[in-house]
């Protein structure tokens, strides 16, 4: 714990070094699987149709209370 303590104090210290950021950044990039097309268009039509299922179930609900307040209220 005292190592990760004092690695952190001695890169606040150094500050920032923009070569080094963008070094590690590809580097880190590297380690990226990235999916493949058919997968992203799957999963996104996925996702899509999701946002349509649960948006249309909350407009059917909301128009049934308020079909339903409309005839205990008048």
């Amino acid at each position: 714990m005292a190592k990760k303590d004092e690695a952190q104090m001695q890169a606040s210290a150094d500050g920032f070094n923009p070569v080094k950021f963008l070094e590690e950044t590809k580097e880190e990039l590297t380690k990226v699987v990235w999916p493949s097309r058919q997968q992203v268009v799957s999963e996104s039509a996925a996702v899509i149709l999701m946002v349509i299922l649960s948006a249309s179930l909350i407009y059917f609900l909301d128009r049934f209370f308020g079909w339903a307040a409309t005839q205990v209220f008048g």
